[in-house]
């Protein structure tokens, strides 16, 4: 059994840290300290909680730079994103400061008794566990809303990441938040069930997999504990003979193409009526041949690495099966180390790994169908259900067709993001719950009736 976690840099392929693992010792320790500051933490005042959520965004404001580098050291995304990353949990924290109050705040209902509401309780520590392609953003989004719902949080980060994870809970202690109210769990997944088990800990939180997600959902059930579980995603976008293309062609390229691909939420199907067929695949073409690759930490890259060798040797092998069932390399597919250059495959079909399976790298898949009827039945063929792109100048006909789709966001003449004013989840195998907005500033408290007569 491995005794401590070395990163390593994905684009020099270098050494950069080496971090022992907590002993169990250790953990039940943190464990237990997280349960103590709850009980305290719990009954702080919703406006002292928020305060710190100021502080919070000004520890990231002000060595925003350290952080951003951060990121792309240890899992290769460019600087311009990382920096973006940063910004997005500064907006996070802004967002739940000025709202909390009002989402946390007791819910009237109308009953024979003189006075029943609903009072939102938090429900004690939460674990959550976190993946490495955006790894402020994920931990930020789980930790913000939960924490200040009144919850303490646990951390466990994907290993590639650690130094992010250690740095995000020095962030938080620094921002003046009690010791034990965030605390990052330095440990392998064999010792994960034994933590969920764990009497002190009351729900978790899992972006990954959908055979992580699986996996977690199994043993917090048996243990009766709930879950959120944000998992893979298998993202189409339709593009309909009516679209803008001149206007929304840089969209559509970003949303394949951002962290390098690597990313749950990306467009990975793009299926596109015959009549703007060519034209589509001429122009998407034309802006991703010019996407500048490089080393992540120079401002001007936009394609960077992927986070691990086995995350490209599984996108090869994706793509190499599927050319072997008739797939047609259109543009790109050279590979070196860690680096997988922008690829579009074209003659596409449902049958291929690049349209069942989830794609976690730069390669866009371009699928060729007659009409709209056909373009949203094929987006739905698919056993994940994150969000679906739509692009059109017909967005009232969009809107009625709202209820055909399956998934958890519908974006029309936008790529799917998360954004902390709006729900974000999954339907199917893409998981269950919802972070962010009053979902998930909600999502672990207990719904309490209170009824007085």
């Amino acid at each position: 059994m491995p005794t401590h976690i070395t990163t390593q840099n994905p684009y020099t392929n270098t050494k950069l840290e080496t971090y022992d693992y907590f002993s169990t010792e250790i953990i039940k320790d943190k464990l237990e300290n997280a349960n103590t500051t709850f009980n305290f933490w719990k009954k702080q005042p919703i406006a002292e909680r928020t305060k710190l959520l100021d502080n919070l965004a000004q520890q990231l404001s002000s060595d925003i730079d350290t952080y951003s580098r951060l990121i792309s050291l240890e899992m290769g995304k460019p600087i311009s994103e990382s920096y973006s990353e940063i910004e997005k949990c500064i907006a996070l924290c802004e967002f739940y400061s000025k709202n909390a109050e009002l989402l946390l705040s007791d819910e009237m209902i109308k009953s024979d008794a003189q006075e029943s509401f609903i009072s939102y309780d938090p429900l004690g520590c939460v674990l959550g566990i976190m993946p490495w392609n955006f790894p402020f953003w994920q931990a930020f989004r789980f930790a913000v809303p939960t924490v200040t719902a009144g919850n303490t949080v646990l951390l466990k980060h994907a290993s590639n990441v650690t130094g992010c994870a250690v740095a995000i809970e020095s962030i938080f202690e620094a921002a003046g938040y009690p010791t034990g109210c965030f605390t990052t769990l330095l440990t392998d997944h064999d010792t994960i069930e034994h933590i969920i088990k764990n009497d002190i800990v009351k729900a978790v939180s899992l972006t990954g997999s959908e055979k992580a997600g699986k996996a977690i959902a199994k043993i917090a059930g048996g243990v009766l504990k709930p879950t959120v579980l944000e998992l893979g995603g298998n993202n189409g976008c339709m593009v309909l003979a009516d679209a803008d293309l001149d206007t929304y062609m840089d969209t559509m390229v970003q949303a394949r193409m951002q962290n390098t691909g690597q990313s749950c939420i990306a467009a990975k199907r793009f299926i596109v009526e015959d009549a703007i067929y060519d034209a589509f695949l001429e122009k998407f073409t034309a802006k991703v041949d010019v996407l500048s690759s490089g080393n992540p930490l120079l401002k001007n890259t936009e394609i960077g690495v992927m986070a691990r060798k086995d995350l490209a040797d599984t996108l090869e092998e994706q793509i190499d099966s599927s050319i072997k069932l008739g797939a047609k390399v259109h543009f790109g597919n050279t590979r070196k180390d860690n680096y997988y250059q922008p690829t579009i495959l074209t003659h596409v079909t449902p049958q291929m790994p690049i349209f069942t399976e989830e794609t976690f790298g730069p390669v866009a898949a371009v699928i060729k169908v007659a009409n709209k009827e056909e373009a949203y039945k094929m987006v739905s063929d698919t056993k994940f259900g994150l969000g679906t792109m739509l692009f059109t100048k017909d967005t009232e006909d969009a809107k009625h067709r709202i209820i055909d789709i399956e998934d958890g966001a519908f974006f029309i003449n936008e790529m799917v993001k998360s954004s902390p004013e709006l729900p974000f989840g999954g339907t199917k195998a893409s998981g269950y719950g919802r972070e962010l907005s009053r979902e998930g500033i909600l999502a672990f408290t207990n719904k309490k009736t209170i009824y007085i007569k």
